[in-house]
């Protein structure tokens, strides 16, 4: 089997994780630029972890500045195979209030300025992602809520929009009426990327505020959501630390199959891959692209 590494990316406010144990921050590079920043590569109780702050430490990077590609990539590298995506969030549920954790099963993806893909011209690969989220960790993640009496809800469609102004009013009803959870801008296209790299991946959206469709909030109130994020900020570091405690050290192979999502998904034949490509290629798509190679 293989060894399992929890990988976690912080967004708003989440810009470390303290209970790492034996740690050091690490540059990776990669072929698509920069990550967000360092790596922070530790353990807890003997189970490798690896963090990022998806913003970059002191919050550098706005949503459409991330570069999602060099992220998932840099945690490819990293040797991480379940990745744990901690966000900040508005609600579109009354019962969803702020400081409710949901654990998101669903996305709509409203972003437009973004790489959306590893793949491109010269080597084209569709993978599935009817279901983007993967049920066995996101059971993990839900059992430590529940074991840090965390207020939660499992499951839930996620609008990720791209920001970074919040929605207007008619585009908060617009996606209300789509019975869409939570809103937030940095969830896509992280999750198409993790699929891509083959990484299992479950999402944390922590609720801040009611977005601006709320009787009681006409427009989204920053300094109360810093004041809610705070607080969420403590209670996503109980919930972390219990996850990786109870966290298996193998890999537990995922029940839909995101751990080999490239199986069938390359449709390019060999003969007309783009050299190029296939080298920027060598960690996320190894195990298909160069099978020898992908096994070390």
């Amino acid at each position: 089997m293989t060894k399992a590494v929890l990988g976690i990316i912080g967004g708003s406010g989440v810009y470390d994780f303290p209970h790492l144990q034996n740690s050091h921050w690490e540059r990776i590079e990669t072929p698509w630029g920069e990550p967000s920043d360092e790596l922070r590569f530790g353990d807890v109780d003997g189970l490798p972890m690896v963090f990022l702050p998806r913003h970059g430490r002191g919050h550098r990077l706005s949503p459409t500045d991330i570069n999602y590609r060099a992220n998932i990539d840099a945690m490819k590298r990293a040797g991480v195979t379940d990745l744990v995506s901690v966000s900040a969030c508005g609600s579109f549920k009354e019962e969803l209030s702020p400081g409710t954790f949901v654990i998101v099963d669903q996305f709509i993806d409203r972003t437009f300025a973004r790489e959306k893909s590893f793949f491109g011209k010269g080597l084209v690969a569709h993978v599935s992602l009817a279901n983007p989220i993967s049920p066995g960790l996101a059971d993990k993640v839900e059992a430590a809520a529940r074991a840090v009496n965390i207020p939660h809800s499992r499951g839930g469609t996620y609008l990720a929009m791209e920001g970074p102004q919040f929605s207007t009013l008619a585009e908060s009803n617009l996606y209300r009426s789509w019975n869409c959870d939570v809103i937030g801008m940095t969830n896509m296209p992280e999750a198409k990327l993790a699929r891509e790299a083959e990484i299992c991946y479950a999402s944390i959206a922590m609720v801040t505020d009611y977005d601006c469709w709320h009787d009681d909030h006409g427009e989204v109130d920053v300094p109360e959501i810093i004041r809610v994020l705070m607080e969420n900020v403590e209670k996503a570091g109980r919930l972390i630390d219990r996850l990786a405690r109870s966290f298996p050290h193998e890999h537990e192979a995922c029940p839909i199959g995101s751990d080999r999502a490239l199986d069938n998904a390359i449709i390019t034949q060999p003969g007309a891959h783009d050299p190029a490509l296939v080298a920027k290629l060598d960690a996320v798509a190894g195990r298909v692209l160069n099978p020898v190679a992908g096994k070390s």
